[in-house]
């Protein structure tokens, strides 16, 4: 099957091509056949199916490295509105304990929603809690996420020190170290797609060096390593985590993942806020990625990521929003505009551009993740892409560069989505959610988290 997209009035390729006018897109199947002038493609497109992009301008997809969809129930949460990192884990964790299997799918569909609405198309969720050990929920994250069409990279992540072993989760939440690596080599062995173009990849990804042990963390590399899989955890989020690995490992929290044989480019971390100069160029000669989460950093006041500095060193940097219970929106564009001007209060106002921001958010999350298939639009790459209109009372006064509008004018909600080939939003509107069925998915996830948070 084909798919026409039509005289888009602007195109940005992605990376660092100019933007385009009055380009057109071919789509065969899940790839991008040509890009080009209208006329010159007219004859490859002619059994298509056509989509005016006339008044859109197409950009790649934004990728988002670190989420925690499951968090999408216990947004804004009085108890921990105000609270930072470690309190706000030790409040929420018992809540946490609470979601079934049902609510992790129910979350999955809300999160991964949300993400396409604000012009993401390919998503990372590090679900690392396994609550009465019912593991059957990241099958169902699996499930969710086919239904709505994101491209979807789950974190098998595990939790394995509890609180009466020196961590801070509850022994609800926790699993063996033998149980973990079973259950994580049956879940590869059943749905990760390792070929170009796969939807669906596992990541093996240990929570964090406060909930997992040493050995566990060790292992899990070197399964990672033997399977050809990427590594995820949480590194270097607030002064607190720093303290907690000087006193129980004796070093800091980049050291710890060097002398845990994680630090390469097959691993990539979220945060990384508490980076001295010296271990900013080690990532870089490493290749260790990092996923920017600028909101949830400023939401849990953990400080700024050093990303200017990270970008010299060519650190492979990708941009995500982390979990809903600390940003507590699942808004890519937004997350764009954070990161742009985040990055302006800790340097100048010349340090980063809305297009070095986008470039993060597109190809920067394609090269943490380890694909050459996404972030870029052009011939033999996945069909991955969004539309925003170029109309909208944000935008009026703006179009004297339609492509930065983007970020500085918050431009947040997108026209039109294509992933694998397939159209998932079209003026607006989702294609495979009617608006009856989202006001039902969005009333059932409110009653879950009153009664998540009421018990």
């Amino acid at each position: 099957m084909k798919t026409f997209i039509k005289n888009a009035k602007y195109f940005w390729p992605g990376g660092d091509n100019e933007v385009q006018e009055n380009v057109s897109i071919l789509v065969e199947g899940s790839q991008i056949l040509a890009v080009g002038d209208t006329a010159k493609l007219a004859t490859m497109a002619a059994d298509a199916r056509n989509i005016d992009a006339s008044n859109l301008i197409i950009i790649p997809g934004l990728v988002n490295t670190h989420h925690h969809f499951y968090q999408t129930l216990t947004r804004n949460f009085p108890s921990v509105q105000d609270a930072k990192l470690f309190t706000w884990l030790v409040k929420l964790y018992p809540l946490w304990a609470r979601i079934t299997p049902d609510d992790f799918s129910l979350a999955t569909t809300i999160a991964t929603l949300e993400l396409l609405m604000s012009g993401c198309t390919t998503a990372v969720d590090h679900s690392y809690m396994v609550p009465d050990g019912q593991s059957e929920l990241y099958y169902r994250q699996v499930d969710a996420a086919k239904k709505t069409g994101m491209r979807f990279h789950l974190c098998r992540g595990s939790m394995s020190r509890s609180k009466k072993d020196g961590g801070l989760p509850p022994d609800s939440v926790v699993q063996t170290e033998d149980v973990i690596m079973k259950e994580t080599d049956e879940l590869v062995c059943k749905v990760h797609e390792a070929g170009r173009g796969g939807m669906t990849r596992i990541i093996i990804a240990p929570c964090s060096p406060f909930s997992v042990t040493s050995e566990l963390m060790i292992e899990a590399k070197k399964y990672a390593n033997s399977k050809g899989l990427k590594t995820h955890t949480h590194l270097a989020e607030t002064k607190d985590e720093e303290e907690f690995c000087i006193r129980d490992y004796g070093a800091r929290p980049f050291k710890l993942m060097e002398n845990l044989g994680w630090m390469d480019e097959n691993s990539f971390y979220a945060h990384c806020v508490h980076m001295s100069p010296e271990e900013v160029v080690a990532m870089g000669k490493a290749q260790g990625g990092v996923a920017h989460c600028p909101t949830s950093n400023m939401r849990l006041a953990s400080g700024i990521a050093p990303i200017v500095e990270m970008l010299k060193a060519n650190v492979p940097v990708s941009l995500a929003v982390d979990g809903s219970a600390s940003n507590d929106c699942s808004n890519m564009m937004l997350e764009v505009r954070n990161c742009m001007l985040l990055q302006r209060v800790l340097k100048t106002a010349d340090c980063m551009t809305a297009r070095d921001a986008l470039k993060v958010a597109t190809l920067g999350g394609a090269k943490v993740l380890g694909r050459d298939d996404i972030g870029l639009l052009k011939p033999g790459y996945e069909a991955d892409f969004v539309g925003f209109k170029l109309d909208s009372l944000r935008q009026a006064g703006s179009s004297t560069d339609p492509l930065a509008a983007l970020v500085f004018c918050a431009v947040d909600t997108v026209d039109l989505s294509m992933v694998h080939g397939e159209v998932l939003i079209e003026n607006g509107k989702f294609t495979r959610f009617s608006a009856q069925e989202l006001r039902e998915i969005v009333a059932r996830q409110n009653e879950r988290s009153r009664q998540i948070y009421e018990g």
